[in-house]
């Protein structure tokens, strides 16, 4: 029986510069916890992988090995620096585009899925930037802070349900992978770490994604206060109010005579929502309760 070739393996190297803790730099070290991380990714030969902050590679190489194209984004220029000599006189130096700069800042390319170990402080920003992305790309498989990530998966009436809970699964599946210890890092993080994958929802939700957070920020911003304590509020009267008016100075359209507040109220009161509190609303719920105030006339940005 013929033997069965392996594929070579790209061990994780280990470099004399100092990390710099302040932009996230926190090298994974650990060759089995990467090979999962790519096996979860369930990538294809064809696929273009974006990885973001790819470090001196060792995740990097493994996903050269699955794909047919690596994009990183990098920031740091000793990475940059180190990651060219990694795949420098390699099977792999034209599969791999390194774009120098910041994540957040430049345009993001085509790509089919992202692998990537994040910074962590800007898992909430490049997430949303990744969700927003088009074409949309079939799945996101990253690490992250362990508490950011229970956050991302947390549903009503759990206690770390939020803002950026509702708001990720409105656009997006979300699903807890696997959890990583502290030591497999260089140096190691303060914090626990979590792998998940993020599948966007194709075709995204038809609706004003900014409307949309304006509703959910302002239900979070006392979660376990009723929405009839939070809309009676002086200040949200007085939001909305101002909306209204604008939005019916810019639609031609005759101002109601009830009072603002009395209208607000009697939509909460009418569909019962006077009395549930944000933390245990899901996101159908959420959608309900917009319709109902743009119905209205009433809008939040």
């Amino acid at each position: 029986m013929a033997m069965r070739k392996e594929r070579p393996k790209h061990r994780t190297t280990i470099h004399e510069f100092t990390m710099n803790k302040t932009v996230g730099q926190h090298l994974l070290r650990n060759p089995q916890i990467i090979e999962e991380i790519v096996r979860k990714a369930d990538l294809k030969s064809t696929d273009v992988v974006l990885e973001v902050g790819p470090g001196t590679g060792n995740l990097t190489m493994e996903l050269l090995q699955n794909c047919k194209k690596v994009i990183a984004i990098e920031f740091d220029p000793r990475m940059v620096a180190e990651l060219q000599k990694r795949v420098q006189g390699t099977e792999y130096v034209h599969k791999l585009q390194i774009i120098y700069g910041d994540a957040l800042k430049v345009d993001l390319p085509y790509f089919d899925a992202c692998v990537a170990n994040i910074p962590y402080q800007i898992s909430s920003p490049l997430i949303f930037k990744l969700l927003a992305h088009r074409p949309v790309f079939r799945a996101a498989v990253i690490m992250i802070q362990r508490e950011f990530a229970l956050r991302l998966v947390a549903r009503p009436g759990d206690p770390l349900y939020c803002r950026l809970s509702v708001n990720a699964q409105l656009l997006s599946k979300v699903y807890h992978v696997m959890k990583v210890g502290k030591g497999n890092f260089r140096p190691p993080p303060k914090v626990e770490s979590s792998v998940v994958r993020i599948c966007p929802i194709n075709p995204p939700p038809p609706l004003n994604f900014l409307e949309w957070d304006g509703l959910v920020r302002l239900c979070f911003t006392r979660k376990n206060k009723t929405l009839g304590a939070i809309f009676r509020k002086n200040q949200v009267v007085q939001l909305l109010s101002d909306n209204y008016h604008t939005y019916c100075s810019l639609n031609n359209i005759t101002p109601s005579e009830v009072p603002v507040k009395e209208r607000i109220i009697e939509i909460l009161t009418t569909n019962n929502f006077e009395d549930l509190r944000s933390n245990k609303i899901d996101i159908d719920q959420f959608l309900l309760l917009l319709k109902l105030f743009n119905d209205q006339g009433f809008h939040f940005c």
